[in-house]
């Protein structure tokens, strides 16, 4: 018969966190913007986590340019979701402030 052992919380390994040079975050990051690789598989090729390489993306990928007078109808549809998205998350993010602001003044009191 086979046991299955369990593993108490004192006898679990603690993981040891990893640290990432910039160059190899801009390597990492560089998968996403210029090779068009999505986000899960850059992190796969690379071995980091999902979260981490958005973390970097969000911290070295440069900003987008505008479209310009003569842009396609796609370019500009592409950019008004672009804007809608960043709008939806800075509209989170205020709501977000204005409940910790209010909690925080009312725990103050």
């Amino acid at each position: 018969m086979n046991e299955v052992k369990s593993l108490s919380k004192g006898s679990q390994e603690k993981r040891s966190r990893r640290s990432f040079s910039e160059d190899f975050q801009h390597d990492a990051v560089r998968l996403v913007v210029e090779e068009k690789y999505t986000f899960a598989a850059a992190a796969q090729a690379v071995g980091v986590t999902v979260k981490s390489l958005r973390a970097w993306h969000k911290k070295f990928a440069p900003q987008p340019e505008p479209c310009g007078d003569n842009a396609t109808v796609e370019e500009l549809r592409e950019e008004n979701r672009r804007l809608r998205r960043e709008l939806r998350r800075a509209d989170l993010e205020r709501e977000i402030l204005k409940k910790a602001t209010a909690y925080f003044a009312k725990e103050s009191l």
